[in-house]
């Protein structure tokens, strides 16, 4: 009857968060410009060894804040940049084929 379709009826947006991501992603880190500590947010849509790094505006790297295996899924990743020059960088994220840079600014 009725109070069975209640029932298997599934609510929009609080289960979909809860899903496998089917691509993958890199986010704008957030608060940009930031000091000291910023987010970055990525997804992976399977299994795979991910890398995420911190590159100065010559490509070298400043920090590797993700280096390992994955499951699929949706991640945050908090830094602390205390201590490096403000001015802009770059954030990496790398899984399998997939490679994205993204630029952000330290303010101090």
């Amino acid at each position: 009857g009725p109070a069975l379709l209640i029932l298997t009826d599934t609510p929009t947006g609080t289960e979909k968060e809860e899903m496998v991501p089917t691509h993958y992603a890199l986010h704008q880190n957030y608060p940009n410009p930031f000091n000291p500590s910023t987010s970055f947010e990525f997804q992976v849509p399977s299994l795979e060894f991910v890398s995420l790094k911190v590159l100065d505006v010559l490509g070298r790297e400043v920090a590797a804040l993700v280096q390992e295996e994955r499951q699929p899924g949706t991640y945050s990743v908090r830094w602390n940049a205390a201590g490096l020059a403000s001015g802009v960088y770059f954030y990496r994220l790398q899984a399998g084929t997939f490679l994205e840079t993204k630029k952000m600014v330290v303010a101090k």
